[in-house]
């Protein structure tokens, strides 16, 4: 499959899938190396059914930031100000979030969150990236350090990967793209 192809493949699916179509895109793509991973990435979730649609959205997620191997930002938000901030995920309850998802998507919630996030931000990289092996193929992955999570990565093309968020008690995957940014 050509990147335009699967660039293409990935622009209906976005529109909200099925995890299986998802993931069959997902096994299609070609492994990423770590250094290509280095920048700025805008993300934004696939709808599936996972429990986690739409939450981080909701909240003001930006995407990630990736300065090497021992320098990854896995959650960067937006601030009510309109910069970017890094986020320490260790001060994101995922177990509880993944319990009361639905009653979390409030604007009332999302609204106390943004208020927070001067609070919980970060200078300091809280995640790693390595070579992980998942579903059949060695790829990038970005390892969380205080949270049993880790994405691997696939690449759509230069500026765009699939990503799936592997979370211990999760049934499948949280899946979302990330798009280099520009800026």
């Amino acid at each position: 499959m050509t990147a335009q192809d699967a660039g293409e493949r990935l622009r209906l699916l976005e529109a909200g899938a099925s995890p299986e179509a998802v993931l069959a895109l997902f096994d299609s793509l070609p492994a990423v190396r770590v250094e290509e991973l280095v920048g700025t990435w805008r993300g934004n979730g696939i709808h599936t059914g996972n429990p986690l649609d739409g939450l981080l959205e909701r909240f003001g997620w930006y995407g990630k930031r990736f300065g090497g191997p021992e320098d990854a930002h896995p959650l960067l938000f937006s601030t009510s100000g309109g910069r970017v901030v890094s986020v320490n995920p260790a001060f994101m309850p995922v177990g509880t979030l993944l319990s009361v998802a639905d009653k979390v998507k409030s604007p009332v919630v999302a609204a106390l969150f943004r208020r927070l996030v001067p609070v919980v931000t970060t200078n300091k990289p809280r995640a790693r990236l390595r070579v992980v092996e998942y579903r059949g193929v060695s790829s990038a992955a970005m390892v969380y350090d205080a949270l049993p999570i880790y994405d691997p990565f696939r690449k759509v093309d230069d500026h765009t990967l699939l990503c799936a968020m592997d979370l211990r008690g999760l049934d499948a995957p949280f899946l979302f793209v990330l798009r280099r940014d520009a800026a």
